[in-house]
């Protein structure tokens, strides 16, 4: 069994994915636009812009995130989750959590804490809620 989280962005998945490669370096494993859709039924499921993004799916690390445009009618509501975000060091925390940050809203200031030697929480510019820390050692 597997559990993986879906983001759903309302339109702005493309940049999503652009972002969380830039910032994150994640890698893109696949992208399918509305207009791929091999359903001969499916025109009225469609947006307008049928180049959107249907479905993709990226990898950071081991793990793997899937996301779309469609499922929203109105903003992306992320709320009531974080991703948490493990890096190997104190200056990955701060990269990560630095580029996350920009046009985004600190929820908590990176810094030491008793459980770890950097840890933050950020929502990022798509109002992704992103726990960055590194583990102790």
């Amino acid at each position: 069994m597997t559990i993986q989280p879906y983001l759903f962005f309302n339109g702005r998945c493309e940049e999503a994915l652009d972002f969380y490669k830039k910032t994150l370096g994640a890698n893109i494993d696949m992208v399918m636009r509305f207009s791929e859709n091999p359903e001969p039924d499916a025109a009225a499921m469609m947006p307008k812009d049928t180049n959107k993004i249907m479905h993709a799916s990226f990898t950071i690390g081991d793990a793997m995130v899937m996301c779309s445009d469609g499922m929203q009618h109105d903003k992306p509501n992320f709320q009531g989750f974080s991703l948490s975000l493990t890096v190997a060091n104190e200056a990955e925390a701060d990269k990560a959590f630095d580029a996350l940050a920009k046009e985004g809203q600190i929820q908590m200031p990176i810094g030491k804490t008793f459980f770890s030697p950097r840890f933050g929480c950020v929502a990022d510019k798509f109002g992704v809620s992103w726990m960055v820390i590194v583990e102790p050692k």
